[in-house]
């Protein structure tokens, strides 16, 4: 029988958590399992997961092998401050990289004075109401 250290999904819809279990590699991903080893919840920032490491060892020298992601949890929880550092270190490198962003994002935007005309003074002057407007005189010559 080979074994597998995994993850077994539980929780609500949008609102994922898991449990590390020891399976067998042929039953289905939230079936039949030997042993709960851990829990892991990808929604919480931080430390997320809780692992029995002296089982999850145990089981691995008898033959299990761990999933990719569970290999990583493993791996953060047998030493939390590297972990730690490291996703210090990506969240200032990400914050670095919006800053940047946004500093090329903003252009000066100096618009002349001249521009900003009140409407009265740019709008065609307008004949007085009682005053009527010169019409031009006929041409009397071609009588």
């Amino acid at each position: 029988m080979s074994v597998a250290i995994r993850l077994r999904r539980e929780g609500a819809l949008n609102r994922p958590y898991f449990k590390v279990v020891v399976a067998d590699k042929r039953s289905p991903r939230d079936g039949k399992f030997i042993e709960i080893v851990g829990t892991y919840d990808p929604k919480k920032p931080g430390l997320n997961s809780t692992l029995k490491l002296d089982r999850i060892e145990h089981w691995i020298s008898k033959g299990a092998q761990p999933s990719d992601t569970v290999r990583s949890l493993i791996k953060k929880n047998k030493n939390p401050e590297a972990a730690a550092k490291k996703a210090a270190a990506a969240a200032a490198k990400k914050a670095a990289k919006s800053k940047a962003a946004a500093k090329t994002e903003q252009v000066p935007t100096a618009e002349p004075a001249a521009a900003e005309e009140t409407p009265a003074a740019s709008a065609p002057a307008m004949p007085a109401a009682g005053v009527a407007a010169e019409e031009p005189a006929p041409d009397k010559s071609e009588s």
